[in-house]
C-alpha cells in the first residue's frame, strides 16, 4: 500500500498546481513539504501518467493534415489553412493571411529575405503583414527578374518595396526582365552592376519566400510577359515537367528539368534555393496540386502554407505512398 499512499499525495500536488493553480512554494507550504519535493512529485505525476497532456486542435485548424503532410514530404513545418471554398481567389487571401502571421511572428534579426516578385500569393502575404515596430529585416532581395509589362510590374516592384519599408529593411529590385529574349541578352543584362549587386545576394539569403507554379503561367505572370512560348512549355512537359519555382522547372519526382530555357531565366536557381536556411512556400489550388507535389520531393521546402482542400489531395494515395525522400 506505500506506492498507492505515495501515489495519492503526488495526485494531490498535481491537483493542487495544475487545476487550482497554486504555486509551487504556496503547495509546500500547505503540505509541509520541502519545493524541491514538490518539483519532483510534479515530474513524478508525468511519468505515472497522473498528469497527461493533451493538444486540442482550435475549430478551423488541422492538425492531422498538417502532420501528415510533415511526415509524407520530410517538411519541417506545415500550416494548412480553412477556406470555404476550393477556389484560388479565396486560397490565395486565406494562405497570405496565414503566411504573414507565420513571418511577422519568426522573422529573425538582420534577417535577408528573398521573394519570388511575380506571385499573386506572395502579394497578398505582403498585403496582410503589419508594419514592424522595430526594423528587423536588413535586405528584401528579388530573386526573380522584376521587369516585365508596366501594368503589372508596378506590383512586383511593390511587392518588393512594401514588404522592405513593412520590415524595417532595404530593398534590392532585380532590374531585368524574368526572361531574356536569349542566352546572348541575358549576358549582356547580367553585365549590368546593379543586376549583379542583387543577384550577389542570394547566396546570402536567409529566408526565401517561393510561389510554386503549374507549367501554366499564372495570371499575374502572363500578364507580365515573363513567360515561354507555349511550344517551349510543352517541351518541358515533354520533359517530364509538373512545375516550377521562380521558373526554374522540376518533375513529379522533384527532379531539376533542364532545358534551354534555364539559360535565358534571370533568377535565383533551384541549388541556390536549397542552400537557403529556410524556405517557405505560398501554393494551393486544384490546378497546382500535381507542381507542389514535385516542388515538396524537391526536398528544397522548409515550410509550406497551403489549404485544406489542396493538403487533403497532397496526403492522399494519388500522390504517392508516405516517406519524404
Amino acid at each position: 500500500m506505500s506506492r498507492l499512499n505515495e501515489l495519492r499525495m503526488i495526485a494531490r500536488v498535481a491537483q493542487m498546481y495544475h487545476v487550482e493553480n497554486q504555486r509551487q512554494a504556496d503547495i509546500a507550504k500547505h503540505l509541509r513539504i520541502s519545493q524541491a519535493t514538490v518539483s519532483r512529485m510534479l515530474k513524478r505525476a508525468q511519468d505515472e501518467e497522473i498528469v497527461r497532456t493533451t493538444v486540442v486542435a482550435p475549430s478551423g485548424t488541422y492538425a492531422d493534415l498538417e502532420a501528415a503532410l510533415r511526415r509524407k514530404y520530410g517538411l519541417g513545418e506545415a500550416i494548412v489553412v480553412e477556406c470555404s471554398e476550393d477556389r484560388d481567389g479565396a486560397i490565395m487571401a486565406r494562405i497570405g493571411e496565414a503566411a504573414a502571421h507565420f513571418v511577422e511572428a519568426t522573422l529573425q534579426p538582420n534577417e535577408i529575405i528573398g521573394v519570388s516578385s511575380w506571385s499573386e500569393t506572395i502579394l497578398k502575404m505582403v498585403e496582410n503583414i503589419h508594419p514592424m515596430k522595430s526594423g528587423k529585416a536588413k535586405y528584401i532581395v528579388q530573386t526573380l527578374g522584376g521587369m516585365g509589362d508596366p501594368t503589372v510590374q508596378i506590383h512586383a516592384n511593390q511587392l518588393t518595396t512594401r514588404l522592405a519599408k513593412l520590415t524595417g529593411a532595404e530593398a534590392h529590385l532585380l532590374s531585368a526582365p524574368g526572361v531574356a529574349q536569349s542566352r546572348e541578352a541575358k549576358l549582356v543584362l547580367l553585365g549590368d552592376t546593379y543586376v549583379r549587386e542583387t543577384m550577389e545576394l542570394f547566396e546570402k539569403v536567409t529566408l526565401s519566400i517561393v510561389g510554386i507554379g503549374a507549367v501554366e503561367p499564372s495570371g499575374m505572370l502572363a500578364r507580365s510577359g515573363n513567360v515561354f512560348a507555349p511550344r517551349e512549355l510543352a517541351a518541358v512537359k515533354d520533359a517530364g515537367g509538373v512545375g516550377d519555382i521562380s521558373l526554374r522547372f522540376f518533375d513529379s519526382d522533384g527532379h531539376p528539368v533542364k532545358t534551354p530555357l534555364d539559360e535565358r531565366v534571370i533568377g535565383m536557381t533551384l541549388d541556390e534555393l536549397s542552400n537557403t536556411d529556410r524556405v517557405i512556400a505560398l501554393a494551393g489550388g486544384q490546378s497546382k496540386t500535381g507542381a507542389i507535389h514535385g516542388a515538396l520531393k524537391a526536398g528544397v521546402i522548409d515550410l509550406l502554407v497551403t489549404d485544406k482542400f489542396t493538403a487533403g489531395r497532397l496526403v492522399s494515395d494519388a500522390f504517392g505512398q508516405e516517406g519524404g525522400d
